[in-house]
């Protein structure tokens, strides 16, 4: 099977190189009292952080990308929506599921990520016939996540830089896999939230299923409750969930702090703006949009008639 390396090597520098390209200057000034030693270490950082990005933007070019259309009959502009009651119902299909399923993920963050990369670079080979083969390294800070307070994770699609904010228990695969998503050249976040959820799925291994399993049943419960966290608690609790997986379910949509709200306010209304500038649907592909993608290639695996379309 033919074969293509996409390096990444800015992500095995020991700090990210666009983070440091933007406090040296600062941890400079403050430091030393001089901006010139800071603009010194910044202008390296930053031309390495080039250097590594236009090395990744050539090899990738060598990738072919899964044409979600073609492939499965649903991607971001063509989704059917879920009637509520199929939600309610998928929801407690899953919650059987993952009951039944349900192990503690104790494996270290660095053995998940090469277990979800392999899996997810078979996945992706199955269908386009080319292994797109990237680095499996992991940080657990970057600047992005005092930005974006209501993130898990997030991948730099330049440098292909990613970094996991915080242990998320049983949903840390699918977190995992998705921010690998980008880093393999699939940005937009359907189309990861979808690639990481078939790639776990069918992985075969019970950790990374449950993984799947746990999103999709987190973000049909998020709509349903319109996205409201005392609304989705009271759905959590009064759910079938073994004790533990409620506690865990909890603690993934905690109400957030004072200054969480008020900055990821601010911040979700740009972020979902600049989502769909770059052709997707906002903040809801997230969610929603993962859920109806799925609702709309099951039911016409199953020979269903296509169903509305989502407005």
């Amino acid at each position: 099977m033919e074969r293509v390396r996409i390096p990444n090597p800015a992500t095995y520098f020991p700090l990210s190189l666009a983070d440091i390209s933007i406090v040296a200057p600062i941890a400079s000034r403050i430091l030393l009292g001089a901006t010139l030693p800071g603009r010194i270490v910044s202008t390296a950082a930053i031309g390495a952080y080039a250097g590594s990005a236009l090395i990744d933007w050539i090899k990738r070019g060598d990738a072919r990308k899964i044409d979600f259309l073609e492939t499965f009959g649903a991607d971001v502009g063509h989704l059917e929506r879920t009637p509520r009651g199929a939600r309610y119902r998928d929801a407690v299909e899953q919650v059987e599921r993952l009951n039944e399923l349900y192990r503690p993920v104790d494996a270290p963050r660095r053995e998940l990520a090469v277990e979800v990369d392999r899996h997810l670079t078979d996945y992706i080979a199955g269908i386009t016939g080319q292994r797109v083969e990237t680095s499996t390294e992991i940080r657990s800070f970057m600047i992005a996540s005092l930005l974006f307070p209501f993130a898990l994770g997030a991948a730099d699609p330049l440098s292909g830089d990613v970094a996991i904010f915080k242990s998320t228990g049983i949903f840390e695969p699918h977190v995992i896999a998705h921010e690998f998503c980008h880093r393999k050249g699939y940005l937009k976040e359907l189309e990861a939230q979808a690639l990481a959820y078939l790639a776990l799925s069918s992985s075969g291994d019970p950790r990374l299923e449950q993984a799947a399993i746990a999103e999709r049943l987190d973000r049909q419960l998020w709509v349903v409750a319109r996205r409201d966290p005392e609304r989705y608690e009271e759905l959590v609790e009064s759910s079938d969930l073994r004790p533990e997986l409620r506690e865990t379910f909890s603690i993934r949509r905690a109400v957030a702090r004072p200054y969480e709200r008020a900055l990821g306010s601010m911040v979700r209304d740009l972020y979902d703006a600049r989502m769909r500038l770059t052709g997707q649907n906002g903040l809801s592909d997230y969610d929603e949009g993962f859920t109806d993608f799925l609702y709309t290639i099951e039911r016409r695996a199953r020979g269903g008639a296509p169903g509305p379309a989502r407005a």
